[in-house]
């Protein structure tokens, strides 16, 4: 297992992910979701089994003080082996951040286990 940069090579990988969390969005259009996991403030990378995209994280930052985690997905048979914590690990500070956010659903757990803070937050959506 690898993890790198985000490249366009990478991109079938990531939306064969989102998809498989119900995640909608990128696979909906894929030049959009190129454009989103690449624009300026924004660092995704990959985790690799040979040329297999096998997890990514995808987080937006100010590059000075705040990041936060938008997304992030292991395949399922890839789970409890360390790959999330070690994505997390290596986009942390490719983002210039003092502190990074997120936002979960069940995987509270695996969040815990870091050195957080934890807040009640919103998400709040047009219309």
């Amino acid at each position: 297992m690898s993890i790198t940069t985000y490249t366009r090579d990478h991109l079938a990988g990531i939306v064969a992910l989102c998809e498989a969390e119900n995640w909608p969005s990128f696979g909906a259009d894929p030049d959009r979701a190129h454009a989103v996991l690449t624009a300026p403030g924004v660092t995704t990378v990959v985790a690799l089994d040979g040329d297999l995209v096998i997890g990514f994280a995808y987080a937006l930052s100010d590059g000075h003080v705040a990041a936060y985690l938008s997304m992030m997905a292991v395949h399922e048979r890839y789970r409890r082996k360390g790959i999330g914590r070690d994505l997390i690990d290596y986009v942390f500070p490719l983002t210039g951040a003092q502190r990074m956010d997120l936002v979960t659903g069940d995987a509270g757990a695996f969040y815990r286990s870091f050195e957080h803070r934890t807040f009640e937050g919103f998400r709040i959506y047009p219309g």
